[in-house]
């Protein structure tokens, strides 16, 4: 089974019309699924992110062929182009800098929008993803993926423009 955590419901519908994934609730939380997938969205954020991660991890028998992805959108500097797709190998969150994939993008959790360009990619919610997946000893492969959305200038998107920047890498992410 795929699992994956987005932050927005834009972010989400782009997988939702690529595999016909339908519609349910799972306490608080919007699930899509299908025979394959499980896609959770959680919100914005560090703590949400945390805690959609955990709710899927507490509610189903994971298996060692399980698959958790962290997917959505950042900001980042303007050598990254507007729809590149990022592997994340590090986060770094409050200073700290948690490595995990050895040939991955550094990507900065802050915990408000960036309007002040930084040198890293930036996004509010890989953190709360990666400190559930890691705790988690059920949990074998996991990744992050973000596509560049823009170059701290948030408030340039749309819900559309989100759906479709990812909806064109994901068969790269899958």
């Amino acid at each position: 089974m795929i699992y994956i955590v987005t932050a927005l419901k834009s972010e989400a519908q782009a997988f939702v019309e690529k595999f016909r994934l339908q519609k349910m609730n799972l306490a608080t939380y919007t699930l899509y699924t299908n025979d394959a997938m499980r896609l959770i969205v959680s919100g914005v954020g560090v703590d949400n992110a945390r805690l959609a991660t955990q709710m899927l991890i507490n509610t189903y028998d994971l298996s060692d062929e399980d698959i958790f992805y962290n997917v959505g959108v950042c900001a980042a500097p303007s050598h990254h182009s507007i729809g590149s797709l990022l592997h994340i190998g590090t986060v770094v969150y409050d200073g700290i800098a948690y490595p995990f994939f050895k040939d991955g993008v550094t990507l900065q959790c802050c915990d408000t929008p960036q309007n002040t360009p930084l040198e890293t990619p930036v996004d509010m919610e890989s953190f709360g993803f990666y400190d559930a997946v890691i705790h988690n000893p059920a949990i074998k492969h996991f990744g992050i993926f973000k596509v560049v959305s823009d170059h701290f200038a948030p408030d340039t998107l749309s819900k559309d423009m989100v759906k479709s920047l990812l909806f064109q890498k994901i068969d790269e992410i899958i």
